[in-house]
């Protein structure tokens, strides 16, 4: 049975058959670290998961020499890396954080579209429609929206939030998919599209750390 793979370990071992095929050699682990952007604990703790799923075998002094001892599995090499643009709350709106948070690994197939990002979700106003806590949202970016669309987007210029988009008579309406939570409606001039979700991408618990609590 194959153990499937994380995100992160998913982009370490195509990182290392790239490498080794290139240049015949494994990459030292500060090699890895600076060309992945993670730390040198990171890549370690990568590689002792990746050993344990039986995807490499570590050889020589120090485990410096790393076997390959599976082929690529299927749809290996079509990732994608899409930038984790700060957080956005479903639920009470955050506070936009535009700082890059890393990236995220996607399926090049299904996520297509270019200058995609991704905004990880606060709060769980959205599960009806999917998307929990935790969640990153994969976002073409836009600053249009057609009524029923989930958009990320910013109110007053600071506060972003994940919503259903109305565009009413007299007013912009973001719809929750929790009946828990109210209907929010804003003036045309408080409302900025950011950008239409295209999909949910739901990380493993070992994936992207702690959680923050839902307010």
């Amino acid at each position: 049975m194959v153990v499937p793979l994380t995100p992160v370990q998913e982009r370490l071992l195509d990182y290392l058959r790239r490498r080794i095929a290139e240049e015949g050699r494994t990459p030292s682990l500060r090699e890895a670290a600076s060309a992945l952007g993670v730390s040198h604990a990171a890549v370690a703790r990568t590689l002792r998961a990746l050993a344990a799923k039986g995807w490499i075998r570590r050889e020589g002094r120090y485990g410096r020499t790393i076997v390959l001892l599976r082929a690529a599995p299927p749809g290996a090499g079509r990732g994608r890396e899409v930038p984790v643009v700060g957080r956005i709350a479903a639920g009470l709106p955050l506070y936009a954080q535009p700082e890059w948070e890393g990236c995220l690994v996607v399926d090049a197939v299904l996520f297509r579209g270019e200058r995609l990002f991704a905004l990880r979700v606060r709060g769980d106003s959205m599960r009806g429609a999917g998307i929990l806590d935790g969640d990153f949202v994969v976002c073409e970016p836009r600053q249009y929206a057609e009524n029923g669309e989930i958009v990320a987007a910013l109110v007053r210029g600071e506060e972003a939030t994940v919503k259903r988009f109305f565009l009413r008579s007299g007013h912009i309406e973001l719809r929750p998919e929790n009946p828990a939570h109210p209907v929010q409606r804003h003036g045309f001039g408080e409302v900025l599209v950011q950008g239409r979700v295209i999909g949910v991408v739901r990380p493993p618990a070992a994936v992207g750390g702690p959680r923050e609590k839902t307010r």
